[in-house]
């Protein structure tokens, strides 16, 4: 398993379906449904954190804070700089585990000895959009959610890279992706980082198991025997790596050749060494 290492976010803790969780210098206890174990909270900062996230049995939950927290506040890995807040559904505006493949593309783009054009579909506040403008590369973000454009475009100043060259896109990805083809346009690298589950900007409903071989079938039409690197994330449990590598497989190597590879990425509890899985990813790169 392939796992993210980070200074200003921690995974103390996991029992019981919650996360705890440092995020800079505030503690947060998440739920997650992968944790099905009931071991003893030794960490006193299980009754000492900042605030908690509770599920609602009906859907949705809300966050019971037990100590000031304020609307956003800053927490960095290495030179990206992101404002996190507690949102709905749990989230904070990172995937802290994405972190990995944050490396990977920045030293893919910055050992190509040119300056890659990247597409970054499912965009969300901009994590892997914000690595490949530190490593030099022109980038086209897409996210349905205008909302989440908007954080990323902030997310983009934080780290000092607003100036970099970005095109911020708010559409349906499958959408702008068919437009793409039809203009003739090229990516040397693509990520994808489709929900499981979710809609567009006019309501158009995505179901990642239904139409995900035809969007990365798609995105082959924006890859040519030049393009680096092809990385597609998965948090849905029944994609497994085994899967999301064959599918890129019989895709993209089959038409570009390269190599594919996939594993479960994860994130290390700090006081027990297990690496909780976060997710999946495969990789197709020359």
């Amino acid at each position: 398993m392939r796992e993210a290492v980070w200074k200003e976010y921690e995974l103390i803790d996991t029992s019981c379906g919650e996360r705890l969780e440092r995020w800079g210098d505030k503690i947060l206890i998440r739920p997650d449904p992968q944790i099905i174990w009931n071991t003893e909270k030794r960490n006193p900062l299980w009754k000492n954190a900042h605030a908690r996230y509770h599920r609602s049995k009906t859907g949705g939950g809300s966050w019971e804070v037990y100590k000031k927290l304020p609307q956003v506040w800053n927490v960095s890995y290495h030179d990206i700089v992101f404002g996190v807040k507690p949102m709905g559904f749990k989230h904070t505006g990172i995937f802290p585990e994405q972190a990995i493949n944050w490396d990977f593309v920045m030293n893919k783009i910055r050992s190509s000895g040119r300056q890659l054009n990247v597409l970054n579909l499912f965009a969300y506040t901009g994590g892997a959009t914000l690595a490949c403008l530190k490593a030099g590369a022109r980038v086209c973000h897409v996210d349905a959610s205008k909302g989440m454009v908007q954080w990323a475009k902030e997310n983009a100043v934080l780290s000092s890279v607003a100036d970099r060259p970005v095109r911020w896109i708010v559409d349906d990805c499958l959408k702008f992706v068919q437009r793409e083809i039809r203009r003739g346009n090229r990516y040397d690298g693509i990520i994808m980082d489709p929900p499981s589950y979710g809609r567009g900007p006019g309501g158009e409903v995505w179901k990642l198991e239904e139409q995900l071989f035809s969007l990365v079938t798609e995105c082959c039409q924006l890859l040519d025997e030049n393009s680096a690197f092809f990385i597609l994330n998965s948090y849905t449990t029944g994609l497994s790596p085994s899967v999301m590598k064959y599918l890129l497989g019989v895709t993209l190597q089959k038409k570009l050749g390269g190599e594919v590879s996939a594993d479960e990425i994860g994130l290390k509890a700090t006081d027990t060494g297990i690496v909780l899985p976060c997710g999946s990813t495969a990789i197709w790169e020359k």
